[in-house]
Parts: C-alpha cells; structure tokens; sequence
C-alpha cells in the first residue's frame, strides 16, 4: 500500500505537489491521471525518496521509502525506461542491479523471459528500442520481486500486443495481492487496465475511488433517439421525460430505452436509432480536468 498525507513540494516559486493526500490499495491497479504539469512524476519521486518532502508524509506499507531494509524487495519502479548504461547489454545491467542488491543471477533469467527479452539479452542496450527499452525497465522494476511497484508510462513505445501484455501483468501481478501504482497519458489504454483512480491538478487532488464511480459520476449518461417522426416523438417525450435535441436526433436522460421504446411506439414514431450513451474515461477526465489544464490552447479562430 501507498499512502500519501498532506504531500507538499515545491522547487522555488512553483509548488508542485500541494496538500496531497491519497492511497493506492494493495491487490488494485491504481491509475494516476492528471495534466502535463500536475505534479505526477514529482509525486511518484517523491514515494521513492528521490525527492524530500516540504511538507507532509507518504509511506510504503507503513514506511517511508528511505527507512526501508531493503527497497529493491520491497518496491519495483519504472520511472524513466531510458535509464541504462547504453554500451552495456540489457542482460548485464540487470546482473548489475541484482548483485548490488543481494539477488542471484537466475532471478536475471526470469525477469528477461518475463518481458521477452531472453534473445536480446546480450545485445547493448544503446541498440534497444523504445518498447524494448520499456521491457527492460519493467524487467528491473520486477527484479526483486517486490510488494509495490510504480511505473511511469509504462506502454509508451509498445506495439498493440505489448499493450495487451503489458496490461494483462499488471492485472496479474495486483491479482497476487501487490499494489499497482500507474501513470500514464494513455486514457483509453488505463481505462482497460486501472481499477482504482487517482487524478491531480495543478498538484491538488481532484479524485480519488474507482474507475466505474469516477466515469459514472462525471459523465453524461442517456440515450440517443433518431425518428423521422420527431413531432410525434417530442409530443410524446414531453411531461414524460427530460431530453433535449442536437444533431437531429434527442438526447433522453431519466429513463431507460425500453420506456423510450413503448412511449414511440405508442405515439406511432418509427425509431431508426436507440442507443444508450455510455460514459468514458476519456470525456469524465477531460470535464474534470480542464481547470486544472497548465497550458491550455485557444479554441481555434474561424478564418
């Protein structure tokens, strides 16, 4: 488990992380959203002791990161996938970080068949690229075989079936009790793979609970009719429901689309569309986080 107290940082006049509290569960996948500029990757140095707090506490089951006996075993972080020696194989730099941590070779092997990077573990990692760099990372993270592990973007770079492995061993991994902690810009990616949500703004916290609670109570939720009998069909809606009109079609909300189907029905409106409109994570994050958006653009100006 991660927990977070009241988290405070700043570098100079920019406050990066302000006031910060949450926590990420043991046995979740815990997704960490928030603008370019939020604080994430502050946030996520700052649990692993790379940066010292103004203010505030954040603990790694029960202790902060710096008073652990030992990290490796305990935490497994993937903050920046580039991190390596260029001329040295990708086999080689997890040797390197094994035995400077006390952890037998064949724990090497393992993590390298893991990501599926046995056949190019002798290969200098200044030729790996970027998605075999990110599997290199995530072999290092897992290294020690620890409890809590961070990754910062961690498909950034992979193909389609990357995505989908990736995906499927982080779920497996939160399945064996470990807490999964993830940021990444990839909404459509987090939304199959967190369970838990954390999102920040401006270093602030903007939410905190599950992924179906935070699309359910962001997001519009109704169902679309398109009739060629909208005069019927709005004389029927009207007193019945609420709903509104865009696009040519009507946006219904309050009622189900068996209701909508029968009130058409009985007022003689043939119905060529009747779909519910379902919430994404994509449009509940946008809604939520536009104040908090560092360097917005300007609505496009008509030529």
């Amino acid at each position: 488990m991660i927990e977070a107290t009241a988290l405070t940082k700043a570098y100079g006049d920019t406050t990066a992380v302000n006031e910060l509290t949450f926590t990420a569960r043991s046995g979740r996948v815990t997704g960490f959203l928030g603008p370019n500029g939020a604080g994430k990757s502050t946030t996520m140095r700052l649990v692993v002791g790379l940066d010292t707090p103004d203010a505030g506490t954040v603990l790694v089951d029960g202790v902060p990161y710096r008073e652990l006996e030992d990290p490796l075993r305990t935490v497994g972080t993937m903050l920046d996938a580039a991190w390596r020696h260029p001329g040295r194989g990708g086999r080689d730099h997890l040797r390197w970080l094994a035995a400077t941590n006390g952890i037998p070779d064949k724990r090497v092997d393992e993590v390298l068949a893991l990501v599926g990077l046995t056949s190019v573990g002798k290969t200098r990692a200044g030729r790996y690229s970027l998605g075999m760099l990110q599997r290199l990372g995530i072999a290092a993270a897992l290294l020690g075989d620890p409890r809590v592990l961070l990754f910062d973007e961690p498909v950034n770079g992979l193909d389609p079936e990357g995505m989908a492995w990736i995906r499927q061993l982080l779920h497996s991994l939160a399945a064996e009790g470990r807490t999964v902690f993830v940021s990444s810009h990839l909404l459509p990616e987090m939304a199959q793979t967190a369970q838990d949500l954390v999102v920040i703004g401006r270093g602030r916290l903007i939410y905190q609970g599950t992924m179906d609670e935070f699309v359910a109570r962001t997001s519009r939720h109704g169902v679309r009719v398109r009739t060629p009998h909208a005069d019927e069909l709005r004389t029927a809606l009207t007193g019945q429901v609420e709903f509104t009109e865009e696009d040519g079609a009507f946006v219904v909300s309050g009622v189900d689309s068996d209701r909508i189907g029968q009130l058409a029905f009985d007022a003689g409106a043939t119905l060529h569309e009747l779909s519910p409109i379902a919430g994404s994570l994509e449009q509940s994050y946008l809604d939520l986080t536009r104040e908090a958006v560092e360097f917005g653009a300007a609505p496009e100006v008509a030529r």
